[in-house]
């Protein structure tokens, strides 16, 4: 299955070799991102709006795309400028940053991993030093080089990410943030950062000789850093990156004018990763634990909670509950979820394999805690950060859940692509509840290119509508409804196809766009339209994150009145979790979950009954 080979790469145990400076030759083999055609771009464009526009706006769009592509004309000149370009494939990255709403639910993903059994500190503490040498080891592979190179088709991936998760950190700015990422250093950072009762502690995590603390040596240290920070009456600090980034930002400046504050900060931006030993939480039950962890992943469960026991601009933060919570949460400007999960899976198998040893007890260095100087103006930022986590906590409805019927292995069975299924499923589900069919967002990897991140997959397709609208109508026969299915997967199929070659249209439409800004007077009016509104006003932004592990990743709207929904397929089961907005009365998660639980019941039903016609 296509998109399921994206992210798997079997590390195992086995022996790589190491062969010098791989990553970077491999780097320069992959071609660039292509730029399509300017014609074929038009034209899927108008069959993607079919579905979700009214047939007057769609009359209107395409007299505006036949002027945009007259020979000579803006199109052309765009097209041309983007064509003469080194590469368009850094946009993405950029438009992270120029994204001013806060990082928490509008755009970190958040992984929930299986509850772990523990309830007290030791298991809690044990279970985040095998985490952290987990992670160390997946971190020797990147630093020597030796991490397998992923392929896809007999075509090999962009290894790129993978080297931009560790020791990274976004920096808030008034207008626009950065990345850094200190793990290209001469001397790159050998330490992460603990913080436990919202304080922030350096852990070394190498000897002077190189070599990693064994788990025993470092959950002796966490120990250390536990009992030092019992008092739980401090100030949230890292509360301050939860807020809006233009507050954020001119926050920031003001915390580090002081010395300590300006190196206490550095200390968490440098650091490889961050773990989070969190409060335990009111007991939920089985059926609300999912859920609850999710929101816990997401942002912490508010300001009472662990909300401010996070460095939010940090790329990664294992979080692990003393009630059994575990997961982690990352920065999305460095890396989109597969390496994200490719790690997890590596931790997790290493942790299955890796016992408690015994080292020989050289006395280790106290952990440094950093110490911050909180102003006045400091302690107001902070209160304002806080309120406004409290309305966001409030705010998130979310649900996460388990579809147990069948996984994978059901529609592998129909000779039809799980992920497209579970798209067609999606789309019927919120046919079904709205009566309209929606813009639909489901990322595509461009990893078959140098530096390429994502581009979209418009589930949302003519054939997707013509089912939808067939599938709950008793004049249609079952066969008909069968083989209107069967052509709206392979349609989703096809889209997918296209897009991680590079060929999808909405890349392509944000590099004329802002090739645009940047030659002309004026937008072209095809950005103007009421159509392009319409296309980009995602309600519905989804996500397959396929992984070993029997986790989910979760992920916030990216519209007021939107759903988030991301699943992982595993064989006999598929995870999913949907978010919305409260504040939003016609969106409902939990309805939303339901309706699409009922909607793959309801296929798998038809497909069931219905002798296969010759299709």
């Amino acid at each position: 299955e296509l998109m399921e080979i994206l992210v798997q790469c079997s590390f195992g145990r086995r022996k790589v070799t190491r062969i010098a400076g791989r990553y970077l030759a491999h780097q320069e083999g992959l071609p660039k991102l292509p730029v399509p055609p300017l014609q074929q771009t038009c034209e899927r464009y108008l069959a993607a709006l079919t579905p979700i526009v009214d047939p007057e706006e769609l009359n209107h769009t395409w007299q505006l795309l036949e002027e945009f592509q007259k020979p000579g004309g803006v199109g052309e000149r765009l097209q041309k400028g983007l064509e003469q370009r080194v590469s368009f494939s850094l946009y993405h990255f950029h438009s992270y940053l120029d994204y001013r709403m806060p990082v928490v639910v509008h755009s970190s993903p958040g992984v929930v991993l299986p509850r772990m059994e523990f309830s007290d500190r030791q298991g809690q503490m044990r279970y985040a030093a095998k985490l952290i040498t987990g992670v160390l080891d997946f971190k020797s592979m990147i630093d020597n080089e030796t991490l397998p190179v992923e392929y896809l088709g007999g075509k090999s991936l962009c290894m790129n990410q993978y080297y931009q998760v560790l020791s990274s950190c976004r920096i808030p700015g008034t207008k626009r943030d950065n990345v850094v990422n200190y793990a290209l250093d001469k001397r790159p950072p050998t330490h992460i950062t603990v913080v436990h009762n919202f304080q922030f502690f350096v852990l070394d995590v190498y000897n002077s000789n190189g070599t990693p603390l064994t788990v025993d040596q470092i959950y002796i240290q966490l120990e250390k850093i536990w009992s030092s920070s019992l008092q739980t009456n401090k100030e949230p600090i890292g509360i301050l990156t939860s807020n809006h980034r233009n507050s954020w930002g001119k926050a920031y400046n003001n915390l580090i004018k002081d010395k300590t504050n300006k190196e206490s900060v550095r200390a968490i931006q440098k650091s490889i990763f961050t773990v989070c030993l969190d409060a335990p939480l009111p007991c939920a039950s089985d059926d609300m634990y999912r859920t609850r962890a999710g929101v816990q992943m997401l942002h912490g469960g508010g300001s009472r909670w662990n909300s401010g026991n996070r460095w939010f601009d940090k790329t990664l933060q294992f979080i692990i509950g003393e009630d059994g919570t575990c997961g982690l949460i990352y920065e999305h400007a460095p890396a989109e979820g597969p390496p994200i999960v490719s790690l997890i899976d590596h931790v997790v198998q290493y942790m299955k394999s890796s016992e408690m040893v015994r080292t020989p007890m050289v006395p280790l260095r106290m952990p440094q805690k950093l110490r911050f100087n909180i102003t006045p103006e400091i302690k107001k930022d902070i209160e304002e950060a806080k309120q406004n986590m409290n309305i966001m906590v409030h705010d998130l409805d979310m649900k996460v859940s388990v579809f147990s019927h069948f996984g994978k292995d059901f529609p592998k069975s129909q000779k039809m692509s799980p992920d497209a299924f579970i798209q067609v499923a999606l789309q019927l589900a919120y046919y079904r509840f709205y009566k309209r069919c929606c813009p639909t967002y489901e990322s595509a990897s461009l990893r078959m290119f140098r530096l390429g991140r994502t581009d979209t997959i418009r589930s949302t397709s003519i054939d997707s509508a013509t089912f939808v609208k067939a599938m709950d109508d008793p004049a249609k026969h079952n066969t008909e409804k069968v083989a209107l299915l069967d052509k709206a997967v392979k349609a989703h199929r096809a889209y997918t196809d296209m897009a991680i070659r590079g060929q999808a249209i909405d890349r392509h439409m944000l590099g004329l766009k802002l090739q645009a800004i940047e030659d002309l007077a004026a937008l072209p009016e095809i950005f103007m339209d009421t159509s392009y509104a319409v296309a980009l006003h995602f309600n519905l932004s989804t996500s397959q994150v396929p992984a070993k592990t029997d986790c989910v990743m979760c992920f916030g709207p990216v519209v007021p009145d939107g759903y988030g929904v991301c699943y992982n397929p595993m064989d006999a089961h598929i995870n999913f979790s949907v978010s919305a907005f409260n504040s939003c009365q016609d969106t409902n998660a939990a309805r939303l979950a339901q309706a699409l639980e009922d909607a793959l019941l309801d296929m798998k039903t038809l497909l069931k009954q219905t002798p296969k016609a010759k299709l």
